[in-house]
């Protein structure tokens, strides 16, 4: 173990919405592993793409930029393009618990200061379309640990507060991390939860923060008031980065500290 960090602080950066949200993840990653806060970059980018889905250039230019691992969840397959060049972006996890069968992988490990990390992609089944047992998922995946990296980080991408709650305490001391994405709105309970696990119920939206959940106001309004399909663009004021920072203990693989993060981008 010789010359092996102790320790990996690793970025979590909410849904990433659009050309804003991918210009302060890019600008405010860069800047915290500039300055040795950040190691590892996890985003879940399931709506980089003009707020519905992931393209295989974005994930490639989001990747070059020193996002380390992108994350998905029910907008997936958003982009057509994405699935069949998903064997080609081994950084790029969709969520595990997705049918058999289904297009790129569900966990990515890769070597990040040295140290073995491991992202598994989990989506909820509460209020959302069908999916297998995020649980169950997780407990096949974790019954291989041989396979898994020292540090084991999980986004469950999920509408329920109470599905992300029972989760994180379901992992609590079988992984680093237990971070919740999909609601685009941040939430306070960030803590290390007694086993060692740090938890928190929703890391929030990277991007524009004056329409809804990173849409164009008018445009959902709209939708609201008709009930007529209406086509959502991405708003474009008051740009924000919200996530968070996780300092693991590379050598158990635990928790130590869970900071929330929320930054303007001027």
């Amino acid at each position: 173990m010789s010359g092996r960090r102790s320790t990996l602080r690793v970025l979590f950066a909410g849904d990433v919405v659009g050309e804003p949200g991918r210009c302060a993840l890019v600008r405010v990653a860069a800047r915290l592993k500039a300055e040795g806060r950040a190691d590892c970059v996890v985003a879940n980018a399931e709506n980089a793409a003009g707020g519905n889905g992931l393209t295989a250039p974005l994930a490639q230019q989001l990747h070059e930029a020193g996002v380390d691992f992108l994350t998905l969840g029910d907008h997936a397959w958003g982009q057509r393009e994405l699935a069949p060049r998903l064997a080609s972006l081994p950084w790029v996890v969709r969520p595990a618990n997705f049918a058999p069968g289904c297009p790129g992988q569900g966990v990515a490990t890769q070597t990040i200061a040295g140290i073995s990390v491991s992202v598994i992609n989990l989506i909820g089944r509460v209020f959302m379309a069908p999916a297998d047992c995020p649980f169950r998922t997780a407990d096949a995946l974790l019954a291989q640990r041989a396979a898994l990296g020292a540090v084991i980080l999980v986004d469950i991408h999920a509408e329920a507060t109470s599905e992300k709650i029972c989760l994180g305490r379901y992992l609590d001391g079988r992984v680093a991390a237990v971070l919740g994405s999909h609601t685009h709105v941040q939430t306070a309970d960030e803590r290390i939860l007694p086993k060692g696990t740090a938890y928190l119920t929703d890391l929030g939206m990277t991007g524009p923060q004056d329409g809804v959940l990173g849409r164009e106001l008018g445009s959902v309004t709209q939708r609201f008031l008709s009930g007529m399909p209406t086509k959502f663009g991405v708003a474009r004021d008051r740009n924000e980065f919200q996530g968070a920072l996780v300092t693991v203990d590379a050598l158990t693989g635990a928790a130590r500290a869970i900071e929330r993060l929320r930054e303007p981008i001027p």
